[in-house]
């Protein structure tokens, strides 16, 4: 299907880099993608994935806005408090890009409803802020065979990984963490988090997914990126797959 007078302006400065070009702006638009999360993460993944072009975003979150979020969920403003994220959000992507059409789904993904969830899409990022739910979604990504992308954020430090667990020789997330990560859950609202890191975490998954689905660049699954903002700091870690995980068996 060719690019409309439109679309060849919106996107060009896509389609002018050789590594994306016109085949691989049509393969964002034909995609789907899965959202977990509309929050300090889901926020400028869901902007740059409907200003990219992506053609059919499935948002799921439960919440509701708060004014809380404003320092970091930029998204939002204050005449969205109290609405459905998933409705602000819906929203927003209608306002960036009619190219965009937006499945908002008020609900919360567990291991009961994530594969019905998830099915059908071409990538997942998840950005959600709990263990349960981010094994539930890695689990169902195993199972349906769909690339994950998960960003994660600390008080000063974030996370960001591809998972392919179903292959051979790529790990899943279970293989970071383990069937029950050893650790108390601590909220943005008990420890604090910067802002602006959950605005680089979501870029870079924004990113990642564009790399998913149109293959620019190296192959990075199963790759651990660390970010460090008090040091300063990148680093990225090989992640192997756990022979006892049971994406392995």
């Amino acid at each position: 299907m060719a690019l409309s007078d439109d679309q060849l302006e919106r996107y060009a400065r896509h389609i002018i880099l050789k590594e994306i070009g016109g085949v691989g702006q049509q393969a964002l638009l034909d995609a789907s993608v899965a959202v977990i999360g509309a929050g300090g993460i889901g926020s400028p993944v869901i902007q740059y994935l409907a200003a990219a072009g992506v053609g059919r975003l499935r948002l799921i979150d439960d919440d509701v806005v708060d004014l809380s979020n404003l320092q970091r969920q930029t998204l939002f403003a204050l005449d969205d408090i109290g609405r459905p994220k998933v409705e602000a959000a819906a929203d927003r992507v209608a306002a960036i890009n009619p190219d965009v059409m937006v499945e908002a789904v008020r609900d919360r993904i567990d291991g009961s409803n994530a594969q019905q969830l998830l099915a059908g899409t071409d990538a997942i990022i998840d950005g959600c802020d709990n263990f349960a739910t981010r094994l539930a979604v890695s689990d169902a990504s195993v199972a349906l065979r769909i690339p994950l992308v998960s960003a994660a954020v600390g008080q000063f430090d974030g996370q960001l990984a591809t998972w392919r667990g179903w292959e051979a020789d790529q790990p899943c997330y279970r293989c970071l963490v383990g069937e029950d990560p050893a650790r108390d859950e601590v909220s943005c609202a008990e420890q604090g988090v910067l802002g602006a890191i959950t605005g680089i975490m979501g870029s870079l998954g924004a990113a990642e997914i564009v790399r998913v689905i149109t293959g620019y660049g190296d192959d990075v699954a199963g790759r651990l990126l660390l970010v460090d903002a008090l040091a300063f700091r990148f680093r990225t870690i090989k992640v192997s797959k756990d022979p006892a995980c049971r994406c392995a068996l």
